[in-house]
């Protein structure tokens, strides 16, 4: 039987009208088999820092603090650069994601919506992972009451690159919560900075409130421990840290 992987997919400043330049997609993934391990390890890490609740254990299950990019501040710095290291010294977790600057955007030419270029992208993100000789379970963070058809035409347009008649590679794609699962969250602590980082580039400097937010430390935690600027495509066999820096087609005369 071929060996079991995780997905699970996220995405920063993904609105198409939200004035912020820069947005970003992507997922972290791991062994099925190791999944319940690494929960449980942040949820320990989660109780050091004091963020579960009185009387629960870090084996509970309990997911009482969603962490969450929005959510870093001076107070928990601490914290989050702990995940930040316990993620860059885990060999079994990977991350992938593809960074867009929006004002290249040219749905109209493409005869496109922003959704459907959404799912073209997030597809683009997951084809160099899915190996045809493994398994996987894909998880997308719920976005809104459209996201279950295009969850099927995702799942559709993967099986056929895939080959996947018999169902054998993609296990499933399904819709979850993302404060029901650890590794929802570490792909969007990532993802956060990810976007954040380019953002604050493009404006130069960032303002006196986010140079305070804790924010600029942990994208120099994740910068140092990655070895990459954030900015730039890395070689599409970069497995635990891999970026895409999306460039639209030229569309000819």
């Amino acid at each position: 039987m071929a060996e079991l992987f995780n997905i699970y997919c996220d995405e920063s400043c993904h609105l198409q009208d939200d004035g912020i330049r820069f947005m970003s997609l992507g997922c972290v993934w791991c062994s099925a088999a190791k999944t319940p391990e690494i929960s449980r390890r942040i949820r320990e890490i989660k109780g050091k820092h004091g963020l579960l609740k009185t009387g629960e254990s870090p084996g509970s299950g309990a997911r009482t603090f969603e962490m969450k990019w929005t959510k870093v501040s001076p107070g928990k710095i601490g914290f989050y650069k702990e995940i930040i290291d316990y993620f860059f010294d885990n060999d079994d977790l990977h991350f992938r994601a593809a960074l867009i600057d929006k004002q290249q955007l040219r749905h109209h030419a493409h005869s496109q919506t922003h959704d459907d270029w959404y799912y073209k992208m997030l597809f683009r993100v997951l084809e160099p992972i899915i190996d045809p000789e493994k398994a996987y379970s894909v998880y997308l963070d719920i976005k809104d009451t459209q996201s279950e058809t295009m969850r099927k035409k995702l799942e559709q347009v993967i099986r056929i690159d895939r080959h996947d008649q018999t169902r054998t590679i993609l296990q499933r794609i399904q819709q979850i919560r993302s404060n029901e699962s650890e590794l929802m969250q570490i792909a969007d602590l990532l993802l956060g900075a990810l976007t954040y980082h380019n953002r604050m580039k493009a404006r130069n400097l960032p303002s006196p409130s986010l140079q305070r937010s804790g924010k600029l430390e942990l994208v120099a935690r994740i910068q140092q421990r990655s070895h990459k600027s954030l900015e730039a495509t890395t070689w599409l066999r970069e497995s635990k840290f891999n970026i895409l820096r999306w460039q639209p087609r030229e569309i000819g005369p």
